[in-house]
């Protein structure tokens, strides 16, 4: 659990910095997110699907969940960066 919270983590500090615009996107902090690069940087369109639980313990996971999935939602993916592998 510990590498896919660290991977999430990365893909979380991606889509701020493409949400802020900024000129470097920290890709390389993680497996998944230097996977996904050509995707979450080309001019694509990214779905988030999230699993939320309707009870009361599970309340403050499945709002990160919703809350993380907003953002990723407001990023606009279209730049004109090329990505070569």
């Amino acid at each position: 659990a510990k590498h896919i919270n660290s991977s999430l983590l990365a893909l979380k500090e991606v889509i701020s910095k493409l949400q802020a615009k900024e000129k470097h996107i920290p890709y390389r902090n993680s497996k998944l997110t230097y996977l996904l690069r050509d995707n979450l940087g080309g001019d694509s369109k990214t779905l988030a699907i999230v699993c939320c639980s309707p009870h009361v313990n599970h309340y403050h996971e499945s709002s990160n969940s919703i809350r993380f999935a907003y953002d990723a939602s407001k990023v606009e993916l279209k730049n004109d960066r090329v990505f070569s592998a």
